[in-house]
């Protein structure tokens, strides 16, 4: 790794063919392998991968060496990316549920300002991912392999409203309704 692609948080951003991209990784494990002779040591990583404006990645690997394991999860996760729709560039559009096994988690939309409210192997997703205003209660295991996977889980069955109207041959207005920001402005107006 080079000096200066390390940033706060265990972050790293890298220019490729790809634009750019943060990279967080989430945990490292020591594995090992019992052979005739004793022990034999590897490691495991988990690493989350996002470009910061709607496309999400995760990848794990394993090697004798922790760069090496890195490496490989990195690899993995950018091969792995999937797109989730944002509503304004900073939140979801609607509340999702999301499991993996035994891993469970809620994920809610925020109003701006709320921050992401999201533990552990969860925030590194939406940081990664770019959302700014998200809740996230995670129930059920506290493995970070399956908290990862429950939420990108959520995060598929994402969708925007103007897929919502396509599928349904109507308009993105008839889906939504009225907010209560139009209903404001229709009262100014």
């Amino acid at each position: 790794m080079a000096k200066g692609d390390r940033e706060r948080g265990g972050e790293r951003r890298r220019e490729g063919e790809e634009s750019e991209l943060i990279e967080k990784l989430v945990g490292i494990n020591r594995v090992a392998k019992v052979v005739k002779g004793g022990k034999r040591f590897g490691f495991a990583a988990l690493v989350v991968v996002g470009d910061g404006k709607g496309r999400v990645g995760v990848g794990s690997g394993k090697a004798r060496e922790v760069p090496e394991a890195i490496r490989k999860a990195t690899e993995m996760a950018k091969r792995n990316m999937v797109r989730v729709p944002l509503r304004e560039g900073r939140t979801l559009h609607h509340d999702i549920t999301g499991h993996f096994g035994a891993g469970r988690v809620v994920i809610r939309t925020a109003p701006s300002g709320t921050g992401i409210i999201a533990g552990g192997p969860t925030r590194a997703i939406f940081e990664a991912l770019g959302v700014s205003d998200v809740v996230c209660k995670s129930t059920g295991t506290s493995n970070p392999h399956n908290m990862v996977k429950a939420v990108l889980d959520g995060l598929q069955r994402s969708q925007s409203p103007r897929s919502v109207a396509a599928r349904r041959g109507r308009r993105v207005s008839d889906i939504l309704g009225r907010r209560e920001g139009d209903v404001a402005v229709a009262a100014q107006g």
